[in-house]
């Protein structure tokens, strides 16, 4: 059972992670930096960083049961190096979900309050994530180009 559903997890990031990327297709210097408002966290170039962040934290590794990589730089200065750090970061988290020996165990005590909660249950947490804020960052490409 737990290939299916991790075949299907497999899947289901995989058709959001490619929705996302096409659409940040043609993404430009000036456009990764602007922002509507004064805060910066309401800038393209926050949310993708946050979005490698979602997808490199430790914790991603410990919850699931394996060793955390080396710490990955989050940060960029341009449009071509946030494509290749946001594709860096997901083809580590594809790598760790792939591995992943049993979903049904509990994430443990490195979880804290979360212990008894599922590995799977942690994996929809960080689909969850992905999808809203890839969602976030293309509305805000919208905003860019209105």
């Amino acid at each position: 059972m737990d290939d299916l559903v991790r075949a299907e997890l497999l899947s289901l990031f995989d058709h959001a992670w490619q929705r996302f990327t096409t659409r940040l297709d043609g993404l430009t210097d000036d456009e990764l930096v602007w922002t509507p408002t004064r805060d910066a966290r309401i800038s393209l170039a926050w949310r993708l960083e946050h979005i490698g962040q979602v997808l490199t934290e430790s914790r991603n590794w410990t919850w699931l049961g394996a060793a955390p990589p080396r710490a990955v730089r989050r940060s960029f200065g341009t449009a071509s190096d946030a494509r290749a750090a946001l594709d860096a970061a997901y083809a580590g988290w594809r790598a760790l979900l792939s591995s992943v020996d049993d979903l049904g165990a509990a994430v443990g005590p490195a979880a804290g309050a979360y212990a008894h909660s599922t590995r799977l249950s942690f994996v929809l947490h960080v689909a969850d994530e992905l999808v809203h804020h890839c969602a976030e960052a293309a509305m805000l490409r919208d905003l860019y180009a209105g």
